[in-house]
C-alpha cells in the first residue's frame, strides 16, 4: 500500500534527515556565487542588515525549540537518529497547538539560513523539499505513535494540526521549564546556527568580494564575535555535560 510505503521511507529518512543541508549544496553555492546582485541594487548597508534579521529570524526557531524541549519528560523530543522513541505523548505546552512543533521550529532555522542566500526561487525549491522530506518523517511518526498510544493520539491529532500552529487552544505545559534540561538540548544548534551564519558570510566577503581574513573581521566584526561567543559557550557546554551531572534534571 501507498501509505505503508510513505511510512517506510520516513522511517529511512528519519535515520538521515541530520545530512538533509548537504543536500542543498549545489544550489545553495550556485545561489551564493549569484548572491552579489543584492548587495548591487540596495547597498552594503541594507545587505548586512539583511543578513543580521536572517539570523535573528534563525534564533527564533531556536527560541521555539527551547520553548518546547524545555517543558517535555524524559524520553520525547530527543535527538534520537536510529528509531523511533517516545516514552510519553505530549499534548500540551506547543503540543496543544501543533502535532510537529520541533519541525516547525526547524523549518524556521532552515527557511532564515536559505535566505541567506538571497534566492526567491531557492527559497522555494528548498521550502517544498522540506515538506516532501518532512512530510514522510511526520507520517512514519505519526503511526508510531498511533500504534503506540491508540486512540488517545488519535483524539489528540484529530484536533491539532500537523505542521502550522493554530492561533487558540493552547494549554498550558504539564511539567515547569527546565532551562538546564533546555540547554543540555539545545546548546547544539546555537553553535550550529551560529558557525552556520558566519562562515557564510566569511565566505561572502573572501570569495565574493575578495577581502582578506583580517579584513573582514574589521569589516563585519558581529559575524567573529558570532561564531567565538557561541563557541565558547558549546565548549563550555560540553565541558560541563562531560564532566558532571549539573544539567541533567530527573525525569527530563
Amino acid at each position: 500500500m501507498l501509505q505503508q510505503e510513505l511510512v517506510r521511507q520516513g522511517n529511512w529518512l528519519f535515520r538521515w534527515r541530520s545530512y538533509l543541508p548537504f543536500l542543498i549544496l549545489p544550489l545553495a553555492i550556485t545561489s551564493f556565487r549569484n548572491s552579489t546582485w543584492f548587495n548591487d541594487f540596495f547597498g552594503n548597508s541594507v545587505e548586512e542588515t539583511w543578513d543580521i534579521v536572517c539570523y535573528f529570524i534563525a534564533l527564533g526557531g531556536l527560541a521555539l525549540r527551547v520553548a518546547i524541549v524545555g517543558f517535555v519528560p524524559a524520553g520525547t523530543s530527543g535527538r534520537n537518529a536510529v528509531m523511533q522513541n517516545a516514552a510519553a505523548l505530549n499534548t500540551t505546552g506547543m503540543y496543544s497547538v501543533v502535532r510537529h512543533p520541533l519541525y516547525f521550529a526547524n523549518f524556521v532555522v532552515f527557511i532564515a539560513f536559505i535566505l541567506l542566500f538571497k534566492s526567491l526561487l531557492l527559497v522555494l525549491l528548498m521550502g517544498f523539499a522540506y515538506f516532501l522530506y518532512y512530510e514522510r518523517i511526520m507520517m512514519a511518526e505519526e503511526k508510531f505513535l498511533e500504534d503506540k498510544y491508540g486512540d488517545r493520539y488519535r483524539e489528540w491529532a484529530a484536533k491539532t494540526p500537523a505542521f502550522l500552529p493554530r492561533l487558540s487552544g493552547f494549554v498550558h505545559p504539564a511539567l515547569a521549564f527546565s532551562w538546564r534540561s533546555a540547554l543540555l538540548r539545545e546548546f547544539h544548534t546555537l553553535f550550529l546556527i551560529s558557525a552556520a551564519f558566519a562562515v557564510v558570510e566569511m565566505l561572502e566577503a573572501m570569495v565574493l568580494e575578495g577581502h582578506d581574513f583580517s579584513e573582514w573581521v574589521i569589516n563585519e566584526p558581529i559575524w567573529p564575535f558570532v561564531f567565538v561567543l557561541s563557541g565558547s559557550v558549546y565548549l563550555i557546554v560540553r565541558t560541563i555535560k562531560r564532566r558532571t551531572n549539573w544539567l541533567k534534571v530527573k525525569g527530563r
